[in-house]
């Protein structure tokens, strides 16, 4: 089997496939193996970050399928990450040269500044981009993220980045960013899923003609806190699984059809190359208003991947009232 995925425009006319692979804990050489298969597959567009740690192994992917002439290098949409520890402006430039080495790619399609929380710098190895004091609290910096975004701006220019944007960003933060920038946002990635939804930060994006990136979006498996729950209730629920039978879909593929008809990019994470398939089959059927109401109902407004650690920072972006909570874990 071999997909075809519709894609969307960015502000810039550069163009995103309306799904995506997520990579995060993708790694060594079942990783590679995945990343090939979904190529083969039909996935075009691939999500990693320089704090997954495995952006060669993505890389290393690329290439293998570059070189057998399966895909060109224009066909695919690749993404990464600038880490928070690297947001003062002289480190941004060489954190997106290390990504760039480790793809051994000419470019990338699309880099994002990974949270608004710029944390202290102690070097580009992978232990250490997360430091701590004494007493176990993350240690962060001051950096303002403007500064980060106008660093990340001249990577545009250098014409190795295509386009730039962010993730676990707010309203007021996008706001504040698009005050100050020249070139917008082409993104923001969040978390999105049936128990988490997003619609005002969807809707202010859409305003500003910012396309939202849904990661984690069937929640996270292996929590057991009242988001998870809820995500694994639509997997079971009558009322989905009668929509699946509808269409010929299994649940998991309602959830995605739902959150690309509520105006997102999902960027699932595949277990198996079952989901691999499954997940990119959603092109030929979309939900109707009443169907999407019935779905809207499972937001239970609960993160299911919080980011507690980070909430003594300044730029902790949860405390908003936009339709977040304030809830706590890192993706």
């Amino acid at each position: 089997m071999w997909a075809s995925v519709p894609r969307v425009k960015f502000f810039n006319g550069y163009e995103i496939p309306l799904i995506g692979l997520g990579t995060y804990l993708t790694k060594g050489e079942e990783g590679v193996k995945s990343i090939k298969e979904a190529i083969d597959i039909g996935y075009r567009h691939i999500d990693t970050a320089y704090r997954y740690g495995n952006e060669a192994e993505i890389g290393r992917a690329v290439r293998d399928k570059l070189a057998e002439g399966f895909v060109r290098r224009e066909d695919l949409f690749i993404t990464t990450k600038l880490w928070n520890s690297f947001h003062s402006p002289e480190h941004v430039e060489q954190a997106f040269h290390r990504s760039l080495v480790n793809l051994s790619l000419d470019y990338v399609d699309l880099y994002l500044m990974h949270m608004p929380m710029g944390l202290q710098f102690r070097g580009f190895q992978q232990e250490n981009l997360i430091s701590y004091d004494s007493a176990g609290k993350v240690l962060c910096s001051e950096v303002d993220f403007c500064d980060t975004w106008k660093a990340m701006e001249q990577l545009v220019r250098t014409g190795k980045v295509r386009s730039i944007g962010v993730s676990n960003f707010n309203c007021s933060q996008l706001e504040r960013l698009l005050s100050v920038s020249s070139i917008q946002p082409a993104t923001n990635q969040v978390e999105c899923n049936p128990g988490f939804t997003q619609k005002a930060l969807i809707e202010f994006c859409q305003k500003h003609n910012i396309t939202v990136t849904a990661f984690s979006p069937m929640g996270r498996a292996n929590r057991s806190d009242s988001s998870s729950q809820v995500t694994a209730s639509i997997l079971t629920d009558p009322n989905v699984t009668a929509l699946g039978t509808k269409y010929g879909k299994s649940n998991a593929q309602i959830v995605l059809r739902y959150l690309i008809d509520i105006g997102t990019i999902p960027i699932p994470k595949p277990s198996n190359r079952a989901e691999t398939l499954e997940n990119i089959d959603i092109f030929d059927f979309r939900l109707t208003a009443a169907e999407l109401a019935l779905m809207d109902r499972f937001d239970n407004g609960k993160r299911a991947v919080p980011l507690k650690y980070y909430s003594h920072h300044r730029d902790y972006p949860f405390r908003e009232d936009t339709g977040e909570t304030d809830d706590g874990g890192g993706k």
